[in-house]
């Protein structure tokens, strides 16, 4: 049976349903002597005719070994053609994608990456997943977003640098640029010490300023409450300020940093060599035009 060809089968089909070789060849395309052979070579593998053939104008009927192979030989066209659906929905972009995320980029960024992926490709099935661990794994993702580089076999694209902002309570500083000395022994809210928090919080210290964590959450929203109940002031990248909207929030100041802290910088890993499909390749050339389109943190913060 492993012999079976999907054409041998798709030819019986057509025979069946137009009654005639002849008829049945010009529906596909063939000559007449072609459907002849497949059916020849399709007899010889099933081991007998699948076909009587009376001749005249009468139509050839199944045999009842024919109606057995037909019967089964339907649901191997079918999946083929299912088959042959399926790449091409691949080759022109649908299909399935699986993406991880983080915080930031899942409020700012991943959502005009997804509403442009389903536009385009609307049978598309787009998979997220959001975690922000200490050392990131690409595993069986597509793509990963990720606040710096991750170590491995991957290949990455840089998407923006994201400058830290001071987030303090109204009044807690004077308008405008704040120096970073001013933070010495301030009680702070942070995030916990994985992603770009480490990096962030050690030029902090080189530049001779030691706040005083108070707190620390990895949910962005929790740390904006905190600084709004007094409980001190946060160093938050620019993603997270514009996500929240907090230039509008009049309980809040957003301050720049003098000097300013290096920003952290998003990047979109992939597996080193890896094929792309048509919907990755989309998804990393939207991801750099919304990042491209964020506006930048206003001037004097």
């Amino acid at each position: 049976m492993s012999t079976i060809e999907v054409r041998h089968l798709a030819a019986m089909a057509a025979i069946a349903e137009e009654g005639s070789f002849g008829r049945a060849a010009v529906r596909l395309g063939y000559t007449q002597s072609t459907v002849s052979q497949q059916i020849a070579a399709l007899e010889r593998t099933v081991g007998g005719p699948v076909f009587d053939r009376p001749g005249g104008p009468k139509p050839v009927r199944l045999t009842p070994l024919g109606s057995v192979v037909l019967d089964h030989g339907r649901t191997l066209l079918a999946n083929a053609q299912a088959l042959a659906d399926a790449v091409e929905r691949f080759q022109a972009g649908d299909g399935r994608i699986d993406i991880g995320t983080f915080q930031s980029v899942s409020s700012m960024i991943l959502p005009s990456v997804v509403r442009r992926l389903r536009d385009e490709h609307p049978g598309c099935d787009i998979r997220l997943s959001e975690e922000e661990p200490e050392q990131p794994q690409l595993g069986d993702l597509d793509l990963l977003f990720y606040d710096g580089r991750i170590d491995g076999d991957v290949e990455h694209r840089k998407l923006l640098d994201d400058p830290y902002l001071l987030v303090a309570g109204a009044g807690v500083f004077p308008e405008g640029p704040v120096p970073l000395e001013r933070l010495d022994g301030l009680p702070m809210v942070a995030w916990p010490l994985t992603c770009d928090q480490p990096a962030m919080e050690q030029a902090v210290a080189r530049s001779g300023a030691r706040p005083r964590v108070v707190f620390r959450s990895a949910v962005n929203d929790t740390l904006l409450s905190m600084v709004r109940a007094g409980l001190g002031s946060a160093l938050l990248p620019w993603l997270v300020v514009l996500g929240a909207d907090v230039l509008s929030d009049d309980r809040l100041r957003v301050h720049e940093l003098r000097p300013s802290l290096p920003p952290r910088e998003i990047h979109l890993h992939w597996q080193a060599g890896r094929i792309h499909s048509p919907l990755a390749a989309r998804a990393v050339d939207i991801a750099v035009e919304v990042a491209a389109e964020l506006p930048p943190p206003p001037v004097g913060a």
